[in-house]
């Protein structure tokens, strides 16, 4: 007979582990299916006349096939990977020690504090990872003439700028990820909780975890759309500086003024929503399958 798998520890460094390979799927594999909207959006936010999201699709497939749809889709799937490594893994693991500094009633209290101290400190992380690909996915896919993809663009843009240049966006993608991030998180922890206690009858534990994942999925997306609307005009400025080599992010703002940040916003919401559920969905299912619960709850291992 074969050994009993081992069970793993609850904030044990193999839990962050398995939290961080959790992320890795659920931001890596979510973020290149949807290229063909995200290309169309960043292309909208940058001076292209599409006439919506199906236009933009359509008129994309008509230069350049099923391929052209899914441009820059490499730097996508590296960069939001190692996003996602390190958004859920160090989540987790600051969540937990952010509920350790305070006593669990203090903890418990303010714990919505806690998850959006946790969420944008991961974020900070995470955003340094993300970075340079986002600034060539964003350069291949609003400039047709600059590269084919990673293989050729990567290199590009360090001739031009060395590796300043790679990041000469982080501060925009910071004003527009740690926000996102923080409602990501925050939101769908606090409406996690809301629907066990306001929709459903019974307590989390006594679901099945098919159900809790469809919890999961629900609770996801609401946090979605809140996520693209507190994140836009910075998402609208950073595909602007990576496609307009020398602009800066004030000069971009001044330029397109308070309306021309929400350029863009439909497709946006239509892709944030469905993102942002489908991370969550894919995130729990991984911690299903190696034994973990679902997420939506506070620490309760004892402290260190």
């Amino acid at each position: 007979m074969s050994a009993e798998k081992k069970k793993i520890e609850l904030y044990s460094p193999e839990f962050y582990a398995m939290c961080s390979v959790g992320g890795i799927l659920s931001c890596g594999i979510t973020h290149t299916l949807v290229t063909p909207v995200d290309l169309v959006k960043c292309r909208l936010q940058t001076g292209f006349k599409y006439n919506g999201t199906i236009d933009g699709i359509k008129q994309i497939a008509r230069e350049g096939g099923v391929g052209g749809l899914f441009r820059g889709w490499g730097p996508t799937a590296i960069g939001y990977s190692l996003q996602g490594l390190c958004k859920f893994g160090f989540y987790e693991l600051f969540k937990k020690e952010f509920f350790d500094m305070f006593e669990e009633e203090t903890a418990l209290k303010y714990k919505t504090l806690v998850y959006m101290t946790a969420s944008a400190s991961a974020e900070v992380i995470a955003d340094v990872a993300l970075c340079p690909w986002e600034a060539v996915k964003v350069r291949v896919q609003t400039d047709p003439t600059f590269a084919r993809g990673l293989s050729d663009g990567l290199p590009k843009l360090m001739a031009a700028g060395g590796i300043s240049g790679l990041y000469k966006g982080l501060t925009p993608l910071w004003a527009r990820q740690v926000p996102y991030t923080i409602m990501k998180f925050t939101a769908f922890e606090r409406t996690v909780e809301a629907i066990y206690k306001y929709v459903l009858s019974k307590p989390k534990d006594q679901y099945s975890k098919m159900e809790q994942l469809a919890v999961t999925f629900v609770a996801g997306y609401i946090a979605g759309v809140f996520c693209a609307v507190v994140s836009h005009p910075a998402d609208v400025v950073v595909s602007k500086l990576n496609k307009t080599p020398g602009a800066t992010a004030g000069g971009i703002i001044k330029e397109i003024g308070f309306a021309g940040c929400w350029t863009g916003l439909g497709p946006r919401i239509f892709m944030v929503g469905t993102l942002t559920a489908l991370q969550w969905f894919i995130y729990d299912t991984f911690k299903v399958t190696v034994g973990l619960p679902t997420a939506g709850s506070v620490p309760v291992a004892p402290k260190n």
